[in-house]
Protein backbone atom coordinates (compact mmCIF):
# COMPACT_ATOMS: atom_id res chain seq x y z
CA UNK A 1 0.00 0.00 0.00
CA UNK A 2 1.32 3.42 -1.00
CA UNK A 3 0.05 6.83 0.09
CA UNK A 4 0.57 9.86 -2.15
CA UNK A 5 -0.59 13.47 -2.44
CA UNK A 6 -2.22 14.03 -5.81
CA UNK A 7 -4.56 16.38 -7.65
CA UNK A 8 -8.03 15.05 -8.41
CA UNK A 9 -7.67 15.18 -12.19
CA UNK A 10 -4.35 13.35 -12.05
CA UNK A 11 -5.82 10.76 -9.68
CA UNK A 12 -8.41 9.97 -12.35
CA UNK A 13 -5.63 9.32 -14.86
CA UNK A 14 -3.66 7.20 -12.42
CA UNK A 15 -6.75 5.15 -11.59
CA UNK A 16 -7.45 4.58 -15.29
CA UNK A 17 -3.93 3.26 -15.81
CA UNK A 18 -4.24 1.01 -12.74
CA UNK A 19 -7.52 -0.28 -14.18
CA UNK A 20 -5.85 -1.27 -17.43
CA UNK A 21 -6.92 1.63 -19.65
CA UNK A 22 -5.07 1.32 -22.97
CA UNK A 23 -6.37 4.33 -24.90
CA UNK A 24 -7.31 7.90 -24.07
CA UNK A 25 -8.79 10.38 -26.52
CA UNK A 26 -9.48 13.92 -25.40
CA UNK A 27 -9.39 17.63 -26.05
CA UNK A 28 -8.35 20.44 -23.67
CA UNK A 29 -10.92 22.40 -21.69
CA UNK A 30 -10.75 23.86 -18.18
CA UNK A 31 -11.08 22.58 -15.43
CA UNK A 32 -10.12 19.05 -16.57
CA UNK A 33 -6.90 19.86 -18.44
CA UNK A 34 -4.57 18.15 -15.98
CA UNK A 35 -6.18 14.80 -16.82
CA UNK A 36 -5.29 14.64 -20.54
CA UNK A 37 -1.95 16.26 -19.70
CA UNK A 38 -1.28 13.45 -17.20
CA UNK A 39 -2.37 10.77 -19.67
CA UNK A 40 -0.22 12.24 -22.45
CA UNK A 41 2.78 11.81 -20.19
CA UNK A 42 2.03 8.54 -18.41
CA UNK A 43 -0.17 6.33 -20.60
CA UNK A 44 2.52 5.42 -23.14
CA UNK A 45 4.80 4.35 -20.28
CA UNK A 46 2.17 1.77 -19.41
CA UNK A 47 1.57 0.32 -22.85
CA UNK A 48 -1.25 2.67 -23.81
CA UNK A 49 -2.03 5.21 -26.51
CA UNK A 50 -2.86 8.90 -26.00
CA UNK A 51 -4.29 11.06 -28.76
CA UNK A 52 -5.32 14.68 -28.48
CA UNK A 53 -8.12 14.76 -31.00
CA UNK A 54 -8.96 17.74 -33.20
CA UNK A 55 -12.28 18.17 -31.35
CA UNK A 56 -14.50 16.65 -28.69
CA UNK A 57 -16.62 15.11 -31.45
CA UNK A 58 -13.59 13.40 -32.92
CA UNK A 59 -12.49 12.19 -29.47
CA UNK A 60 -15.76 10.41 -28.68
CA UNK A 61 -15.80 8.72 -32.08
CA UNK A 62 -12.24 7.50 -31.48
CA UNK A 63 -13.56 6.04 -28.22
CA UNK A 64 -16.24 4.23 -30.25
CA UNK A 65 -13.58 2.66 -32.47
CA UNK A 66 -11.18 1.63 -29.72
CA UNK A 67 -13.96 0.27 -27.51
CA UNK A 68 -15.22 -1.71 -30.49
CA UNK A 69 -11.83 -3.40 -30.66
CA UNK A 70 -12.24 -4.52 -27.06
CA UNK A 71 -9.76 -2.09 -25.50
CA UNK A 72 -10.32 -0.40 -22.16
CA UNK A 73 -10.70 3.21 -23.21
CA UNK A 74 -11.50 6.58 -21.65
CA UNK A 75 -12.23 10.15 -22.60
CA UNK A 76 -12.74 13.26 -20.51
CA UNK A 77 -13.96 16.81 -20.88
CA UNK A 78 -15.87 19.53 -19.09
CA UNK A 79 -19.50 20.54 -19.48
CA UNK A 80 -19.66 22.12 -22.98
CA UNK A 81 -17.23 19.51 -24.26
CA UNK A 82 -19.40 16.70 -22.93
CA UNK A 83 -22.35 18.34 -24.71
CA UNK A 84 -20.44 18.00 -27.98
CA UNK A 85 -19.84 14.31 -27.29
CA UNK A 86 -23.51 13.47 -26.76
CA UNK A 87 -24.25 12.14 -30.24
CA UNK A 88 -21.26 9.81 -30.02
CA UNK A 89 -22.27 8.70 -26.52
CA UNK A 90 -25.71 7.75 -27.82
CA UNK A 91 -24.07 5.73 -30.61
CA UNK A 92 -21.82 3.99 -28.08
CA UNK A 93 -24.82 3.10 -25.93
CA UNK A 94 -26.68 1.78 -28.96
CA UNK A 95 -23.69 -0.33 -29.99
CA UNK A 96 -23.24 -1.55 -26.39
CA UNK A 97 -19.58 -0.61 -26.07
CA UNK A 98 -17.87 -0.27 -22.69
CA UNK A 99 -15.89 2.87 -21.89
CA UNK A 100 -15.40 5.46 -19.15
CA UNK A 101 -16.32 9.11 -19.69
CA UNK A 102 -15.24 11.80 -17.22
CA UNK A 103 -17.04 15.13 -16.86
CA UNK A 104 -15.31 17.69 -14.62
CA UNK A 105 -18.24 20.09 -14.37
CA UNK A 106 -18.02 23.87 -14.80
CA UNK A 107 -20.66 26.58 -14.73
CA UNK A 108 -23.10 27.09 -17.60
CA UNK A 109 -25.22 27.23 -19.67
CA UNK A 110 -23.22 27.93 -22.80
CA UNK A 111 -19.53 28.55 -22.24
CA UNK A 112 -20.45 29.81 -18.78
CA UNK A 113 -17.33 29.98 -16.66
CA UNK A 114 -14.49 27.81 -15.44
CA UNK A 115 -15.60 27.66 -11.81
CA UNK A 116 -17.11 24.48 -10.32
CA UNK A 117 -20.75 23.51 -10.81
CA UNK A 118 -23.16 20.61 -10.54
CA UNK A 119 -25.45 21.77 -13.33
CA UNK A 120 -24.77 18.77 -15.62
CA UNK A 121 -26.84 16.38 -13.48
CA UNK A 122 -29.67 16.24 -16.03
CA UNK A 123 -27.17 15.75 -18.85
CA UNK A 124 -25.65 12.77 -17.07
CA UNK A 125 -28.65 11.06 -15.52
CA UNK A 126 -31.13 11.56 -18.35
CA UNK A 127 -28.90 10.17 -21.06
CA UNK A 128 -28.00 13.50 -22.64
CA UNK A 129 -28.04 12.30 -26.23
CA UNK A 130 -30.90 11.11 -28.39
CA UNK A 131 -32.95 7.98 -27.80
CA UNK A 132 -34.02 5.96 -24.78
CA UNK A 133 -31.01 5.13 -22.64
CA UNK A 134 -29.24 5.47 -19.31
CA UNK A 135 -25.69 4.85 -18.17
CA UNK A 136 -24.21 4.39 -14.69
CA UNK A 137 -23.21 7.76 -13.22
CA UNK A 138 -20.79 8.01 -10.28
CA UNK A 139 -20.61 11.18 -8.18
CA UNK A 140 -17.57 10.89 -5.89
CA UNK A 141 -16.99 13.33 -3.03
CA UNK A 142 -13.24 12.95 -2.42
CA UNK A 143 -10.12 12.35 -4.48
CA UNK A 144 -9.80 8.89 -2.92
CA UNK A 145 -13.36 8.00 -3.80
CA UNK A 146 -12.85 9.36 -7.31
CA UNK A 147 -9.79 7.15 -7.74
CA UNK A 148 -11.67 4.08 -6.49
CA UNK A 149 -14.77 4.72 -8.59
CA UNK A 150 -12.79 5.19 -11.80
CA UNK A 151 -11.37 1.68 -11.31
CA UNK A 152 -14.84 0.36 -10.50
CA UNK A 153 -16.22 2.23 -13.51
CA UNK A 154 -14.06 0.26 -15.94
CA UNK A 155 -15.20 -2.99 -14.34
CA UNK A 156 -18.87 -2.02 -14.50
CA UNK A 157 -18.51 -0.81 -18.10
CA UNK A 158 -17.13 -4.19 -19.19
CA UNK A 159 -19.61 -6.16 -17.10
CA UNK A 160 -22.66 -4.54 -18.68
CA UNK A 161 -21.24 -3.38 -22.03
CA UNK A 162 -22.11 0.24 -21.33
CA UNK A 163 -20.41 3.61 -21.05
CA UNK A 164 -19.92 4.76 -17.45
CA UNK A 165 -19.88 8.44 -16.49
CA UNK A 166 -17.71 9.83 -13.70
CA UNK A 167 -19.40 13.11 -12.77
CA UNK A 168 -17.25 15.39 -10.63
CA UNK A 169 -17.33 19.13 -10.08
CA UNK A 170 -14.36 21.36 -10.77
CA UNK A 171 -13.33 21.48 -7.11
CA UNK A 172 -12.69 17.74 -6.95
CA UNK A 173 -10.77 17.93 -10.21
CA UNK A 174 -8.53 20.70 -8.89
CA UNK A 175 -7.96 19.93 -5.20
CA UNK A 176 -5.03 17.90 -3.90
CA UNK A 177 -5.61 15.19 -1.31
CA UNK A 178 -3.77 12.16 -0.01
CA UNK A 179 -4.92 8.82 -1.44
CA UNK A 180 -3.98 5.24 -0.72
CA UNK A 181 -3.02 3.02 -3.65
CA UNK A 182 -3.02 -0.75 -3.40
CA UNK A 183 -0.09 -2.75 -4.71
CA UNK A 184 -2.28 -4.25 -7.44
CA UNK A 185 -5.79 -4.02 -8.83
CA UNK A 186 -6.87 -7.38 -10.24
CA UNK A 187 -9.03 -7.08 -13.34
CA UNK A 188 -12.15 -9.13 -13.94
CA UNK A 189 -11.61 -11.60 -16.76
CA UNK A 190 -14.40 -10.76 -19.17
CA UNK A 191 -14.13 -12.30 -22.61
CA UNK A 192 -15.16 -9.81 -25.26
CA UNK A 193 -16.35 -12.25 -27.88
CA UNK A 194 -18.25 -9.42 -29.55
CA UNK A 195 -15.15 -7.28 -30.22
CA UNK A 196 -13.76 -6.61 -33.71
CA UNK A 197 -10.35 -8.17 -33.09
CA UNK A 198 -10.00 -9.97 -36.38
CA UNK A 199 -11.34 -13.39 -37.31
CA UNK A 200 -8.14 -15.21 -38.32
CA UNK A 201 -10.53 -16.90 -40.76
CA UNK A 202 -11.92 -18.96 -37.89
CA UNK A 203 -15.33 -17.28 -37.50
CA UNK A 204 -17.66 -14.82 -39.12
CA UNK A 205 -16.75 -11.14 -38.65
CA UNK A 206 -18.29 -9.35 -35.69
CA UNK A 207 -20.42 -6.37 -36.68
CA UNK A 208 -20.78 -3.44 -34.28
CA UNK A 209 -23.67 -1.19 -35.13
CA UNK A 210 -26.44 0.94 -33.63
CA UNK A 211 -28.60 1.10 -36.76
CA UNK A 212 -31.82 -0.95 -36.85
CA UNK A 213 -33.95 -0.04 -39.85
CA UNK A 214 -36.57 -2.63 -38.95
CA UNK A 215 -38.71 -0.96 -36.23
CA UNK A 216 -39.54 -4.28 -34.59
CA UNK A 217 -35.83 -5.12 -34.29
CA UNK A 218 -35.09 -1.66 -32.87
CA UNK A 219 -37.83 -2.08 -30.29
CA UNK A 220 -36.42 -5.48 -29.32
CA UNK A 221 -33.00 -3.88 -28.97
CA UNK A 222 -34.36 -1.10 -26.74
CA UNK A 223 -36.30 -3.59 -24.63
CA UNK A 224 -33.13 -5.62 -24.10
CA UNK A 225 -31.18 -2.50 -23.11
CA UNK A 226 -33.83 -1.69 -20.51
CA UNK A 227 -33.70 -5.23 -19.15
CA UNK A 228 -30.00 -4.57 -18.61
CA UNK A 229 -30.77 -1.24 -16.91
CA UNK A 230 -33.08 -3.02 -14.46
CA UNK A 231 -30.19 -5.30 -13.47
CA UNK A 232 -27.90 -2.28 -13.04
CA UNK A 233 -30.50 -0.61 -10.83
CA UNK A 234 -30.67 -3.70 -8.61
CA UNK A 235 -26.94 -4.41 -8.45
CA UNK A 236 -25.02 -1.16 -8.79
CA UNK A 237 -26.82 1.51 -6.73
CA UNK A 238 -24.53 3.15 -4.16
CA UNK A 239 -25.17 5.72 -1.43
CA UNK A 240 -23.96 6.90 1.96
CA UNK A 241 -26.26 7.74 4.87
CA UNK A 242 -25.62 9.41 8.22
CA UNK A 243 -27.77 9.76 11.36
CA UNK A 244 -31.00 8.63 9.71
CA UNK A 245 -32.13 6.76 12.83
CA UNK A 246 -33.06 9.86 14.85
CA UNK A 247 -33.11 12.69 12.29
CA UNK A 248 -35.97 15.14 11.97
CA UNK A 249 -34.51 16.88 8.93
CA UNK A 250 -32.55 15.01 6.24
CA UNK A 251 -30.15 16.75 3.88
CA UNK A 252 -29.46 15.34 0.41
CA UNK A 253 -26.26 16.32 -1.41
CA UNK A 254 -23.51 14.81 -3.55
CA UNK A 255 -19.93 15.54 -4.57
CA UNK A 256 -18.18 18.55 -3.03
CA UNK A 257 -21.50 19.90 -1.75
CA UNK A 258 -21.93 16.81 0.42
CA UNK A 259 -18.65 17.60 2.18
CA UNK A 260 -19.94 21.06 3.07
CA UNK A 261 -23.24 19.55 4.19
CA UNK A 262 -21.49 16.96 6.37
CA UNK A 263 -19.70 19.66 8.35
CA UNK A 264 -22.93 21.63 8.70
CA UNK A 265 -24.63 18.48 10.02
CA UNK A 266 -21.93 17.96 12.66
CA UNK A 267 -22.22 21.60 13.77
CA UNK A 268 -26.01 21.41 13.94
CA UNK A 269 -25.97 18.17 15.91
CA UNK A 270 -23.58 19.81 18.38
CA UNK A 271 -26.37 22.36 18.87
CA UNK A 272 -28.89 19.59 19.49
CA UNK A 273 -30.55 19.78 16.08
CA UNK A 274 -31.21 16.28 14.73
CA UNK A 275 -30.20 16.29 11.08
CA UNK A 276 -29.04 13.45 8.82
CA UNK A 277 -27.67 12.86 5.34
CA UNK A 278 -28.44 10.88 2.21
CA UNK A 279 -25.54 11.11 -0.25
CA UNK A 280 -26.04 9.53 -3.67
CA UNK A 281 -22.80 7.95 -4.88
CA UNK A 282 -24.56 6.78 -8.01
CA UNK A 283 -26.69 9.57 -9.46
CA UNK A 284 -28.00 6.87 -11.79
CA UNK A 285 -29.22 4.52 -10.53
CA UNK A 286 -30.48 7.02 -7.95
CA UNK A 287 -31.01 5.68 -4.39
CA UNK A 288 -34.77 6.29 -4.39
CA UNK A 289 -35.32 3.74 -1.62
CA UNK A 290 -33.26 5.81 0.82
CA UNK A 291 -35.63 8.74 0.28
CA UNK A 292 -38.77 6.58 0.33
CA UNK A 293 -37.92 4.78 3.59
CA UNK A 294 -36.97 7.63 5.92
CA UNK A 295 -38.12 7.22 9.51
CA UNK A 296 -41.43 8.74 10.62
CA UNK A 297 -39.64 11.39 12.71
CA UNK A 298 -38.37 13.05 9.51
CA UNK A 299 -40.70 15.86 8.50
CA UNK A 300 -38.48 17.75 6.06
CA UNK A 301 -35.85 17.13 3.39
CA UNK A 302 -33.37 19.81 2.35
CA UNK A 303 -31.63 19.33 -0.99
CA UNK A 304 -28.36 21.24 -1.43
CA UNK A 305 -26.77 21.56 -4.87
CA UNK A 306 -24.44 23.70 -6.93
CA UNK A 307 -27.24 24.22 -9.45
CA UNK A 308 -30.71 25.72 -9.70
CA UNK A 309 -32.22 22.39 -8.71
CA UNK A 310 -31.67 19.28 -10.81
CA UNK A 311 -31.13 16.41 -8.38
CA UNK A 312 -34.10 17.72 -6.41
CA UNK A 313 -36.37 16.24 -9.09
CA UNK A 314 -35.10 12.75 -8.24
CA UNK A 315 -35.63 13.50 -4.56
CA UNK A 316 -39.21 14.53 -5.34
CA UNK A 317 -39.74 11.26 -7.23
CA UNK A 318 -38.40 9.26 -4.31
CA UNK A 319 -40.28 11.28 -1.70
CA UNK A 320 -43.75 10.57 -3.16
CA UNK A 321 -45.26 13.54 -1.27
CA UNK A 322 -44.33 12.09 2.11
CA UNK A 323 -42.10 14.87 3.48
CA UNK A 324 -41.81 18.62 3.02
CA UNK A 325 -39.10 19.43 0.46
CA UNK A 326 -36.81 22.47 0.64
CA UNK A 327 -33.95 23.58 -1.58
CA UNK A 328 -30.70 25.49 -1.27
CA UNK A 329 -28.75 26.03 -4.47
CA UNK A 330 -25.88 28.16 -5.69
CA UNK A 331 -24.97 28.40 -9.34
CA UNK A 332 -22.64 30.04 -11.84
CA UNK A 333 -19.57 28.75 -10.01
CA UNK A 334 -20.70 29.84 -6.56
CA UNK A 335 -20.37 27.28 -3.76
CA UNK A 336 -22.81 27.03 -0.82
CA UNK A 337 -21.19 27.69 2.55
CA UNK A 338 -21.51 25.79 5.80
CA UNK A 339 -23.21 28.83 7.33
CA UNK A 340 -25.74 29.00 4.50
CA UNK A 341 -26.65 25.35 5.00
CA UNK A 342 -27.01 25.77 8.76
CA UNK A 343 -29.05 28.92 8.27
CA UNK A 344 -31.42 27.19 5.87
CA UNK A 345 -32.00 24.32 8.31
CA UNK A 346 -32.84 26.80 11.07
CA UNK A 347 -35.19 28.67 8.74
CA UNK A 348 -37.03 25.39 8.14
CA UNK A 349 -37.25 24.72 11.87
CA UNK A 350 -38.68 28.22 12.46
CA UNK A 351 -41.23 27.73 9.70
CA UNK A 352 -39.78 30.62 7.70
CA UNK A 353 -38.54 28.68 4.63
CA UNK A 354 -40.64 28.25 1.51
CA UNK A 355 -41.22 24.71 0.32
CA UNK A 356 -39.84 23.85 -3.10
CA UNK A 357 -42.33 23.82 -5.96
CA UNK A 358 -41.80 22.84 -9.58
Amino acid sequence: MEKILIKGNEAIGLAAIKAGCKAFFGYPITPQNELPEYMSRELSKNGGVFIQAESEIAAINMVYGAAGCGARVMTSSSSPGIALKQEGISYIVGAELPCVIVNVMRGGPGLGGIQPSQADYFQGTRGGGHGDYYMPVYTPATVQETFDLVIKGFQVADRYRTPVLILVDGIIGQIMEAIEIKDSYPQEEIKKEWATKGTNRERKPNIINSLFLNPEKLEEHNDRLFEKYEIIKREEELSETLYLEDSEIVLVAYGTTSRIVKQAIEDLRDEGIKVGLVRPITAWPFPYSKIQNLNTNVNSILVVEMSKGQMIQDVLLGNKNQKNIFFLGRTGGMVPSIEEVKGKVKEILRGEANEYSL
